[in-house]
């Protein structure tokens, strides 16, 4: 406990000599909540004016949101732990996320910047919008962006927040013996069953009686 807080008030890792460059990789709690949830609504809204139905638009948002749930697992274990062979992708992955893993309770560090989202979510959204037209496609991406922030704020909560109550409790759990136990295994953020499906989930030897 003393270590986390610790982490928590001294300052983040640097990444960038640049001063602008840095700023951009930092991101507080209640700036990812001011900038995001407009955008959900605002992505939310769009898709559901431009649906063909109530029905057509609960459905396409659920695809995208489900979407989100195994392109977690995918990016967290396969880009975010890539074991890179050159120095250049070395560094990418450290920038990306290794340097969590060596102050993951920094509060400053938990989300992703939105330097790196809203730019890729603008390219989603419109990809979305022009292959499947802006109802389906719009509202599509408004069930993968609904994923992702769900995502973030449940990452963000598993390393400053309590989280009570058996199911949040639990994902904590899950997501904090991936940093501090074996960080090959228990990739899964906002469920733990994928870990279990892709034979990932770390399994804690019991203690002999």
């Amino acid at each position: 406990m003393q270590n986390n807080n610790k982490q928590k008030k001294e300052e983040p890792i640097r990444l960038f000599k640049n001063s602008v460059l840095e700023r951009l990789t930092l991101l507080s709690f209640p700036i990812f909540l001011s900038v995001w949830l407009p955008t959900l609504l605002v992505a939310l809204a769009y898709g559901a004016w431009h649906a063909v139905s109530v029905l057509s638009f609960v459905i396409c948002v659920s695809i995208g949101a489900a979407i989100w749930f195994p392109t977690e697992y995918v990016l967290h274990r396969f880009l975010f732990h890539l074991q890179a062979r050159y120095a250049v992708m070395q560094s990418l992955v450290y920038l990306v996320h290794g340097n969590h893993h060596d102050q993951p309770n920094h509060p400053l560090r938990n989300l992703m910047p939105l330097s790196v989202t809203l730019p890729l979510g603008a390219i989603i959204w419109g990809l979305c919008v022009f292959f499947m037209g802006a109802g389906r496609g719009g509202s599509l991406a408004a069930g993968f962006f609904c994923g992702y922030v769900f995502y973030d704020v449940i990452h963000y909560s598993c390393h400053q927040f309590p989280m009570r109550g058996p199911v949040l409790r639990r994902l904590k759990i899950h997501h904090i013996n991936h940093h501090y136990r074996n960080h090959h295994t228990n990739y899964g953020i906002t469920t733990t069953f994928i870990d279990r499906a892709f034979r990932t989930l770390m399994v804690l030897q019991q203690k002999k009686t």
